[in-house]
């Protein structure tokens, strides 16, 4: 039985988007798949108050398009999640994506016929879809981690999750509302909280580092310096490490004087936003330099927050690097409003949700709203939790029972063509993913066209180069503190998840890996001939 579309695309974020437009350009047929009702992926699902994203919003933006790039209008130097979804809105709208999308239908299996070589998906609606290639753009934070609380199932008052925020919102006026977990999105999203409740109590399990972000409107002028040449901002972005328009300082910090030191830190610390982290090029290399960023974040904390307890609470523990920064904005003021109680659950662990609070080992805190910004099963889950089976009937989840495995993120030894954007092993996380999500989208199309014009049937990453992809990104992360905590980036928030470092580091480099790669005929790829 022939296929039924040369492509399957899983997602319709920012991934999807692209895939899709640009197989229709390139004369591929495509049919997609979507849980949700529309588009826009992670900025769909994540509504909770103070969404925002933390890449500059002119560069977090796709590049395919130069018409695209002067024509909308971003309002503000972060942009929030409403607007990032009206974008997402306006790009399907603007080259009619929709129509490539079946939405609300969640994959349940996607099999490889070794047979015919072709991919069989099976949705939730009972369809079944057979196409040659399989392109995962499930992102990387999509599946939402729900932690094993104790009686959580009993609690009697509105329970929601920041990454499955209801479109329609949730009322908190006048409201006790309890928060478990302070990272990025409960970084963002309790400033926003605490000034609607009527009490707010946050439940802290690791402090995190937090700059502010210094949002801002865009001004008219510096929006059209940007667009009187969005190319050569887009090749700079190409050159930076994040893929995004950050200088580093090449200085380490231990080659100022401490007032020098302090003087650049507090001036990256004014300028807002992730840049923070390019005040010297050693903080997360050298651990005198380290020491020094996280003596300035204590004193930061301890400057802003008045009760000297609670600030203690705010300190991080683990080294500064070892997790992505969060970016926020009044975050640390907060903890200043009388409506609002920090709970360290290091010194008081919860014994139990009840039905009409969070009982922990000191005490019991009564709450009408429960919101768990728990994060995600990041990077793996969101593609384990399809029944994904290769060649042979090799099950994904089997495959990556001891870590996942890829060779350059974009392909899995096992799983003849298929294709994952934004995989473990690439950039991803670590990046601005648009930029990213682009990269990966061109070369997928390059090697799809490629395979087509040379009537190559299967192509399929093999064992021993994905193995050595994973020592290098091993070695890679091993050169800095971010490989060396517990983090998502490594599974460590998910227990019993396998340890592994899933992220490439430095995006130039791998870039310059995968045109390598291509220009060698996909090198570390097995490619088999088809029928002519």
């Amino acid at each position: 039985m022939p296929p039924d579309f040369d492509v399957i695309v899983i997602g319709a974020g920012f991934a999807g988007m692209a895939i899709v437009n640009r197989l229709h350009e390139n004369r591929f047929t495509v049919q997609g798949f979507e849980t949700g009702s529309d588009v826009g992926g992670t900025w769909y699902w994540n509504r909770y108050p103070g969404a925002r994203c933390d890449v500059p919003s002119m560069e977090y933006s796709y590049q395919f398009s130069e018409a695209l790039q002067q024509d909308w209008e971003w309002t503000e130097r972060y942009a929030a999640q409403p607007e990032i979804l009206r974008y997402a809105n306006h790009v399907a709208d603007r080259f009619d994506l929709r129509k490539f999308f079946k939405f609300e239908t969640p994959v349940q299996r996607a099999e490889y016929d070794d047979e015919t070589a072709v991919w069989q998906l099976t949705a939730s609606d009972g369809s079944i879809t057979r196409a040659r290639y399989l392109i995962t753009a499930v992102g990387c934070l999509s599946a939402a981690n729900t932690p094993d609380i104790p009686g959580l199932s009993s609690f009697a008052g509105q329970l929601v999750h920041t990454a499955h925020w209801p479109a329609e919102g949730v009322e908190l006026s006048g409201k006790r509302v309890g928060v478990i977990g302070t990272g990025s999105s409960a970084i963002q999203a309790i400033p926003v909280i605490a000034e609607e409740a009527a009490r707010l109590t946050v439940f802290q399990r690791n402090a995190a580092y937090s700059v502010p972000a210094r949002n801002r409107p865009l001004a008219a002028d510096e929006v059209q310096t940007i667009k009187r040449d969005y190319k050569g901002l887009r090749a700079y972005c190409e050159t930076r490490p994040g893929a995004y328009a950050m200088e580093v300082n090449m200085q380490s910090a231990l080659d100022v004087s401490a007032a020098e030191r302090q003087r650049i830190f507090e001036e990256r610390w004014q300028g807002g936003g992730i840049p923070f982290t390019g005040a010297f090029y050693d903080l997360t290399i050298n651990m005198e330099s380290n020491d020094a960023a996280m003596e300035f974040f204590r004193k930061k904390i301890c400057g802003i927050v008045h009760d000297p307890e609670t600030a203690a609470k705010l300190m991080p523990k683990h080294r500064f690097g070892v997790k992505r920064i969060c970016v926020d904005t009044g975050y640390y003021d907060t903890y200043n409003r009388p409506n609002v109680q920090l709970v360290d659950l290091t010194e008081e662990p919860i014994d139990t949700i009840t039905e009409s609070g969070i009982r922990t080992s000191k005490t019991e805190y009564k709450l009408d709203t429960l919101v768990l910004a728990t994060g995600f099963d990041a990077l793996t889950g969101p593609l384990l939790r399809i029944d994904i089976r290769g060649a042979a009937g090799r099950q994904l989840r089997e495959v990556w029972a001891h870590g996942a495995e890829t060779y350059l993120g974009l392909g899995v030894a096992g799983f003849p063509n298929m294709f994952v954007v934004s995989g473990p092993g690439s950039p991803s996380v670590l990046s601005n993913m648009v930029h990213t999500i682009e990269q990966h989208v061109e070369w997928v199309i390059d090697c799809l066209k490629y395979l087509r014009e040379h009537n190559i049937e299967r192509i399929e990453a093999e064992e021993a180069p994905q193995q050595a992809w994973g020592e290098e990104l091993i070695a890679l992360s091993s050169m800095s503190v971010i490989s060396k905590g517990n983090s998502w980036y490594t599974g460590a928030n998910i227990p019993g998840k396998p340890r592994r470092f899933m992220v490439h580091t430095y995006y130039p480099a791998y870039v310059q890996r995968c045109t390598q790669v291509a220009a060698a005929g996909y090198a570390g790829f097995k490619l088999s001939q088809g029928a002519a």
